[in-house]
């Protein structure tokens, strides 16, 4: 009978895998809207909010961190910080969209959370001195205090190095912050030309919370996201009311004028919102974003994408549209012979990874039939031996199935697990396998009873000696 539910589960699992040969969503174990990516020291750093599973509303209580250092296999790297990580915030499902910078040897990552006094969102700011953290709230207080529209911001550091904050919904404001980065430099101004379309686009009727009441507005929404290049500053942002798509407006300064630019990206998939973030990697150009396209997604369970796109010769941004298949080329191959993250993967189903701060992490909810897939995996020329991973389990009867290409593809091992004496007691375990040369996608398919059945926390291949 179990033989027969894997391989019903296996028909799933393989469908499911030709729809996963798509990187969009690029992470699949939890909902990780309001993409804000940073590059550091040759690894891109994605923080993100995290709507929950069972979101009806806008429910939010933390914000995760990824990286990559090759743009489609993803690494979990924890969930740094909270609502409780601010005092002053309102505990529980407000912890919106946020953006991290490194400067000096330190990270702030500046989020939106709701202001106990007076019970509307403001701008905090957490500080640590590596992108995992620990975090602390350096203020204990909100750096900009709560108003109707203080969310979402923005940090920019010009090439003169004086920093910059943009945030707002239905208003934009900005202020430049001292070098301590904790404190405004300038008074809160807002954003010349926000009711005019030629700074930000058409104009139509839209709600003004702070006045209660229509008002005729320009095509800006919320979620800027500013960046420089070639001299010209960027202004991204969500437009056009509700639903949102992505538009732009440049500027020869900080401090505007800004001109519109137009529309880059449509209306998010299966979501009323989206949300940009853009960087350089590598020489390359990737414009995030998200949708609500997982299973059980929708517009308050949202999950990041990326697509890359290539700036036109005036420095344009090109209309970008959505695919399935996200970053189609990796920047660099997966090297296996060396120690990598079980909470690293490209697609996955049915898995999840833990909710904890720090530098520790682990791959968990692992029932049979699951699966993980890592791209571009490079064996090289001299073959493999043995497959090792660290691993806890409590029973036995679980395993390890790797396959090439696709969950169809060839087996070239299996990895039996053994108990370890508890969920939490960490053991290398191993076995022989095919020997495997060249780049190959890589699946790990997940075998055994109806129960969970062991977490893992990192995997290595070894060679021939």
């Amino acid at each position: 009978m179990k033989d027969l539910k894997l391989y019903a589960l296996i028909s799933v699992s393989m469908l499911l895998s030709l729809a996963s040969r798509a990187q969009n969503p690029i992470v699949q174990t939890w909902f990780t809207p309001d993409p804000a990516p940073m590059v550091y020291n040759d690894t891109v750093f994605l923080f993100t909010d995290h709507d929950e599973d069972d979101a009806q509303y806008f429910k939010m209580k933390d914000w995760q961190l990824y990286s990559t250092t090759d743009m489609v296999n993803w690494t979990y790297r924890g969930t740094p910080i909270s609502t409780a990580t601010f005092p002053w915030a309102k505990q529980g499902d407000n912890a919106w969209a946020a953006q991290a910078v490194e400067r000096n040897g330190k990270f702030y990552w500046y989020v939106c959370a709701e202001d106990t006094v007076p019970h509307v969102h403001g701008i905090g700011v957490a500080v640590a001195d590596a992108p995992e953290g620990p975090y602390r709230d350096p203020l204990q207080r909100p750096l900009v205090p709560g108003a109707w529209g203080y969310i979402d911001p923005s940090i920019f550091i010009d090439d003169d190095d004086r920093a910059y904050l943009f945030w707002g919904n239905n208003g934009l404001w900005y202020a430049r912050l001292n070098d301590d980065m904790i404190s405004l430099a300038t008074e809160v101004r807002p954003v010349e030309g926000l009711n005019d379309e030629k700074a930000f686009g058409p104009l139509k009727m839209k709600y003004d919370y702070a006045e209660g009441r229509e008002k005729l507005k320009t095509n800006y929404e919320e979620g800027p996201w500013v960046f420089k290049r070639g001299g010209l500053y960027y202004l991204v942002y969500a437009a056009g009311g509700v639903p949102e798509h992505l538009a732009y407006s440049t500027s020869p300064s900080i401090d505007g004028p800004w001109t519109y630019a137009g529309r880059i990206m449509d209306e998010a998939e299966a979501s009323f919102t989206i949300h940009a973030g853009s960087i350089e990697y590598h020489g390359r150009n990737f414009m995030f974003y998200h949708n609500g396209n997982l299973p059980n997604g929708g517009g308050f369970r949202r999950s990041t994408c990326v697509e890359e796109f290539a700036f036109n010769a005036d420095g344009s941004i090109p209309f970008i549209p959505f695919t399935k298949e996200g970053v189609r080329t990796p920047v660099r191959n997966l090297n296996p012979y060396q120690r990598v993250e079980a909470e690293t993967m490209a697609a996955s189903y049915g898995l999840k990874t833990d909710r904890r701060a720090g530098s520790e992490h682990y791959l968990t909810s692992i029932h049979n039939g699951d699966w993980l897939r890592l791209r571009a995996v490079d064996f090289g020329s001299e073959g493999t031996a043995r497959f090792m991973a660290s691993v806890a389990a409590i029973s036995e009867g679980g395993s390890i199935e790797l396959r090439l290409d696709n969950l169809g593809g060839d087996i070239i091992g299996e990895l039996p697990v053994r108990p370890t004496g508890g969920t939490d007691r960490w053991q290398e375990q191993a076995t022989s396998m095919k020997s495997v040369q060249g780049v190959h996608d890589l699946y790990f398919l997940f075998k055994g009873g109806d129960d969970e059945l062991f977490r893992v926390d990192y995997w290595q291949f070894l060679k021939h000696e």
